[in-house]
Formats: C-alpha cells, structure tokens, sequence
C-alpha cells in the first residue's frame, strides 16, 4: 500500500507545475505521513519480531551477527548503508570516522495551540572526526568538521503551538550550514583540555548523558535536551533588537574552553564564545565584532561510580552558570516607555545559574548489560535575574526506563515535565498598564508549561522509532496572549547512514 502511495503521489507530482508542487505536498502530508508510520508499525510487529529473536539468542546490536540471514547481518550493522566495502574501517584505523544521521519528525498539533495542523521536517546531521595520533602521529589530537541539513516545512511551533520550548527537536529554520569546526588537544598527561574553533555550547554544557543524548533521543520537545532559560540571551520577542544569541545545536560560534579533570571524578570548565553566532546565514561568516560582546559558561562536575571497578549505580551532577557581556534591555523601561515617553534603559550583561542530575537508579543485570536495562532520572534547574530576562526560573524533571518489555532491551520509555517561569518584571508590568490602560495586554504572563510522555524504539542497530505526545500548558507564558493549552502529537523515525 505505502508503496502504491508513493508512485501515485509521485505521478501526481510531476504532473504539477513547479510553483504548485509545493502546494500539493502540504495538503497531501497528512495522509502520506499515516501511510508511512503504519508500515514503520507494522515493521514494529512483524518484521523487528525477527531482530528480537536474534537479540534472543544473544546477537547484540552494532555486531556481525554471524548467521546467514542476510536480514539479520544487514539489521545488526552498524550503519544502514554498512561498512563502504570495509572503506569505513580501514579510515577509521588511519584516525578517520564519519558519521551521518538521519532525522525524519511529523510533528502534528491535535487539539489547541494557534492552530491545528501536520509539518514535516528533516534534518541530515553529517560530520567527521581526525585523530591527529593515528592520521599524522600528532599525540593527543581531534580535529572535527560537522554540518546540517534542514529542509521540510520549518516554524512549526511558532505557527501552530506559540510555545517558546518547542516540541519538536528538528523545528529550525530551514538551511544548509556549517554546525562545527573544532581542534581539541590534551596535555599535561591529559589532565587538561584545550578545545577551539567553530563551536555548539550545548556540545559541551549541560550536556545529558544518560537520559537523551545526541542521536539517542528519548524526548522530543528541545527544553527536555536544552533548557528554555539559556536563551534568555535571546532578544525578547517585542522588544528592540540587540547583538546577541546563543550558539547552540544547529548554530555553532568560534570560541575556545579550557577543561581541567584532577581527577577520573571530577572536572572544572570554562568557554567563551562570540556573542552573536551566524543565525540567518550558512554558519560561516564570522563576526568576532566587540559590539556583539561575548557568551562565558563556566561548568563544574562530578561523575559518580564511572571509574574503572565501581559497581554502584553511575550518575552526573553538573552545577555551572553563565554570562554574556553585551547590553540588555531593562524589562519595566521598555514595557512603560510608551507610557512614560522615557527611552529605555539596558543593563551591562547578563547571567544565569544551572544544575542538572542525571542518574541511574535502577539497573535490572547489573552493569555488564550492553543495553543498560533500567531506570534513570533527572532533574534540572536554572534561574536567571528578572529585570533583563525573558525567564526567571525554570525546573525539569522525568524517568526514562530502558528495556520496558521482553525482547525489546533497547527501547526506552520516558515521561517528563517542565516549568518554565516568565519573568515578574514583565508579569507586574503588565499588570501595573493594564490598571492605567485596561486591555492593554489580553493576557497576564506567568509560565509555560509541558508534560511529555514518549517511547522510543530500537528498530535495528541502525534505526530508531520515536513517538511522543505532549501536553503544552500556558504556551509562550502568556506573552503572546492566552493561547489555549495544546496536545501535540510528534513522530520521527533515527537513521545511522
């Protein structure tokens, strides 16, 4: 069926003319995205039964499976694409790896939000990593070049949720971009890390290990991967416009960190990078201008039972803050400068704090398991001043359970919450114009909400089945007016090409 669909609608297609198609494809999506992700179901049921069998019998993911099913070798690779004819691993013994990973998400709001409606967006994340020792004897050397593709159709939570956190992990603007373009060096007897060039903050900071991790992805709304409060160094939708923004995933910016690990459990951390990354354009054009000031995160962080012989449970405890230099708007000066006829004012920088729990708390076979089967948690704050910000204070939490059913050791299912705190700068003076100007503001900001609940499963060593629903509550805080509280539907589908 899904295959008669496609030639039908590709027939259909190149009947249009070129200004249409685009058109055609929108109205069509829905029911092309139904007939896909039943076959992906139907996949779940009857064909995947033959890769729980192999994990049965003790065939573990990402190995030869040393059978002769054809099915099972190709499903227990690596990579969908394989090894290039054993190419990938003679590089990769020469110091060189690539990777591509595939992301396919049709996010569709149900019910609520702005308006209902189904998008789909794609997102091809490509990069390569040189080790200098084995590529050109250079010890203790990484050097990494990594780019994005995002197509489909983009802004689906500004044009059918209005919520700040956004629910689907893919939903940028559509680009073709470098993301990263780093040299990382250890010295000392590799007690110090010296890592510069193009950069991801989020590469680095905050950074989940255990309950989301890049191209593991168990939740799908992007606050649940990095928090909402970071980008606060975002311009605040309304007001004039600044020199600053956030280099994070898919938006790198040059800078430099310095890492220091005095011991195999803890670590110290510090980053600078340039205070207005490339956003509209290709990644590469790079600015270093004084007017845009500069992004500092400082991490600290203690990794609990990940030593060599510890057989406790493993966790991460980070606690770490933020600071970028250049001026930001005083909130109650630009909400009461139309009122007042007074210019606004701005402060000399701005900050924010973090702590982030990521631990294991349940392990059904101990550590020996390759699936890590069990129970993790975490739990994550950040707060920020409320003069300057956006958001004042932020906290998430969740449990993600691996291995939630026999033969299915490395699905996961995860539910999650966040709060999300608007500024009380921006609440009470909305307040205070509305009593000197009643209906001024149709609505009082006060927070954003979202439970999440999602399952993810392991299809191949290769490919991942996502589906998640999501309850966002207050979207935008109330900001963008009262908004009604949206049920969100989001599935994507993880290739290892």
């Amino acid at each position: 069926m899904a295959v008669k669909f496609c030639l039908s609608a590709w027939r259909q297609l190149w009947r249009l003319r070129p200004s249409d198609r685009g058109g055609w494809l929108q109205q069509r999506l829905p029911y092309g995205a139904f007939v896909f992700f039943v076959g992906l179901v139907l996949w779940l049921f009857v064909g995947a039964s033959v890769f729980a069998a192999g994990q049965e019998s003790g065939t573990s993911l990402g190995a030869d499976s040393g059978t002769d099913s054809w099915f099972m070798d190709w499903a227990s690779q690596d990579y969908m694409f394989g090894d290039w004819g054993g190419e990938r691993t003679r590089l990769r013994e020469r110091g060189v790896d690539f990777e591509f990973l595939y992301l396919a998400s049709v996010p569709s709001n149900r019910s609520g939000g702005i308006e209902t409606g189904t998008y789909y967006q794609g997102a091809l994340l490509m990069s390569a990593d040189v080790d200098t020792e084995k590529a050109w004897q250079h010890l203790g050397g990484k050097l990494r070049v990594s780019g994005l593709w995002l197509h489909g159709q983009d802004h689906f939570s500004d044009r059918h949720i209005g919520d700040f956190n956004k629910v689907g992990l893919v939903d940028f603007p559509n680009s073709f971009r470098l993301w990263e373009l780093f040299y990382t060096q250890k010295f000392a007897a590799d007690e110090w890390t010296l890592k510069i060039g193009q950069m991801a903050v989020d590469s680095d900071f905050l950074v989940p290990e255990f309950y989301n991790q890049m191209g593991v992805f168990n939740f799908q709304n992007q606050t649940l991967y990095y928090p909402t409060l970071a980008f606060n160094v975002w311009d605040i939708p309304g007001f004039p416009p600044g020199n600053h923004a956030l280099a994070s995933t898919p938006y790198g910016a040059p800078g430099a960190l310095l890492r220091f690990d005095p011991s195999d459990q803890f670590y110290l951390q510090a980053g600078i990078y340039d205070g207005l990354p490339d956003i509209d354009g290709n990644g590469m054009e790079f600015k270093l201008s004084s007017d845009e000031g500069a992004l500092s995160y400082f991490e600290l962080g203690f990794k609990l039972n990940q030593r060599d012989g510890d057989t406790g449970l493993p966790g991460n405890y980070k606690l770490g803050g933020f600071y970028h230099s250049d001026d930001f708007w005083d909130n109650r000066s630009v909400l009461f400068a139309p009122i007042t006829g007074s210019a606004p004012t701005s402060h000399a920088g701005t900050y924010g704090a973090y702590l982030l729990v990521d631990q294991v708390l349940f392990l059904e076979q101990g550590r020996d398991d390759p699936a890590m089967q069990g129970l993790t948690g975490f739990f994550r704050l950040t707060a920020a001043p409320k003069d300057r910000n956006l958001t004042q204070f932020g906290v998430d939490a969740g449990l993600v359970y691996k291995g939630p059913l026999p033969s299915r050791d490395w699905d996961s299912i995860g539910i999650a919450a966040s709060y999300l705190e608007i500024s009380d700068d921006i609440a009470d003076s909305v307040r205070d114009i509305n009593r000197l100007a009643p209906g001024t503001f149709p609505a009082v900001p006060d927070y954003e909400g979202l439970i999440e609940i999602s399952y993810r499963a392991q299809m191949t060593a290769w490919w991942g089945l996502h589906a998640s629903i999501q309850r966002v509550i207050h979207p935008s805080g109330k900001t963008l007016g009262d908004i009604p509280d949206a049920w969100t539907l989001v599935f994507m589908s993880t290739l290892r090409l």
